[in-house]
């Protein structure tokens, strides 16, 4: 495309771009039909961009990670986002629900036995925090945990949890009540490693779209691991997820343009190529409107996530720029998807075609990360209104 759509990256930025993308391309692309058809995740293809080094982006050296930033690690998720959500949405949870948690709330011993593989790309490890009532409500969550004898006790149910059933997931960190401060949950953050006795990681979800992601339930029965595998304080889990979602929101509105942008790529190629009553798709003023808008979309979505993105590595207040990034995102993702299987006519229609799956694929981003409806809360508090009346 002759318009430079990616002025809002560094130098650095645009060269990891660059390589991310040219990998996207040449691997991720041709397997992502049939992934997507099998509902497999290629645990070779999550080898290779740990080889690349994407797992360890926002990682120092000194723990196996590649020295960068969060901002980086969403460069290289909206660039595999392009071609393939599910490959993307693997790399994001991967380090922002496994491998940062650890990272941040970890104890020495912990981050030495779980860091190095996960940085490396060779595990992976789920974030147990959705449960059938405690989603977008994180404070509702009714997964217990008690201390028995030196070890945590743990009885309930997750559910949509990423990462949590592969041949290399390690362990899930799942948040559970603790105790309780008066009225309130106290919510702490546990390890637990796949296999454990009482885990059972339930079937597969047949799901609409991220069809090649790993989705499972989580059940606990029971389950014993020692009192060493608190992750962080007790009874800072609530605060600490609070920074991790944050955090995944950024990331999943990076996912969200790139997603965007693969349909405005794939509308522009087709519409140039496309002959209809004998003229170019792309001559006529309504498609080219219509495209216009697709790049607008994109552009201000990226706009969106780099700036709360450079909030984050900065260590400023970020959680309502996160919000409106991921709304942003999101929306823009779903209506580049909408348009441009429009642009494909029947072909739109076929799976095999990249703006088919994106079709699907593009709904869950107004949904996983905290609604739509969620992002909308924060940043109407932000603005200092509370309270409801009744339409």
């Amino acid at each position: 495309m002759s318009i430079d759509s990616q002025q809002a990256f560094t130098d650095d930025e645009r060269e990891l771009s660059a390589m991310v993308r040219e990998f996207a391309d040449e691997v991720i692309a041709p397997r992502s039909y049939e992934a997507d058809r099998s509902h497999e995740l290629p645990l070779d293809l999550v080898a290779q961009m740990g080889d690349l080094g994407l797992f360890g982006l926002p990682f120092p050296e000194e723990v196996g990670g590649q020295g960068g930033d969060y901002a980086s690690l969403c460069v290289a998720i909206e660039g595999v986002a392009r071609v393939d959500q599910s490959m993307a949405i693997t790399l994001e949870a991967g380090v922002g629900l496994g491998a940062m948690p650890i990272y941040r709330y970890g104890t020495e011993a912990q981050k030495a036995e779980y860091l190095p593989d996960l940085v490396a790309g060779r595990a992976l490890a789920g974030f147990g925090l959705t449960e059938a009532e405690a989603g977008s409500d994180a404070g509702a969550t009714r997964t217990t945990a008690r201390l028995e004898d030196g070890e945590w006790v743990i009885d309930g149910t997750k559910q949509f949890i990423t990462n949590s059933g592969t041949a290399i997931t390690r362990f899930v960190t799942v948040t559970a009540v603790t105790g309780r401060t008066g009225d309130r949950p106290e919510i702490s953050t546990i390890i637990v490693p796949n296999g454990t006795p009482g885990f059972t990681v339930g079937p597969a979800y047949d799901k609409v779209g991220w069809n090649a992601s790993d989705t499972h339930p989580l059940t606990f029965d029971g389950v014993r691991v020692p009192e060493a595998n608190l992750l962080g304080e007790r009874g800072h889990g609530f605060k600490n997820f609070l920074r991790t979602l944050d955090e995944g929101r950024v990331a999943i509105a990076a996912l969200a343009t790139g997603a965007a942008e693969g349909c405005l790529e794939a509308a522009v190629d087709y519409a140039r190529s496309r002959t209809v009553f004998g003229e170019r798709l792309s001559t006529r003023q309504n498609m080219q409107f219509l495209l216009a808008r697709m790049h607008a979309r994109v552009h201000t979505a990226r706009l969106a996530w780099v700036h709360a993105a450079r909030l984050c590595d900065a260590g400023k207040p970020f959680s309502v720029d996160a919000a409106v990034a991921k709304m942003t995102a999101s929306d823009a993702a779903m209506a580049n998807a909408r348009d441009a299987t429009q642009v494909f006519g029947g072909n739109g229609f076929i799976n095999e075609y990249p703006v088919a799956r994106h079709y699907r694929d593009s709904k869950i981003l107004e949904i996983g990360e905290g609604t739509t409806e969620v992002q909308l809360m924060v940043i109407s508090r932000a603005l200092g209104l509370t309270g409801t009346v009744a339409a």
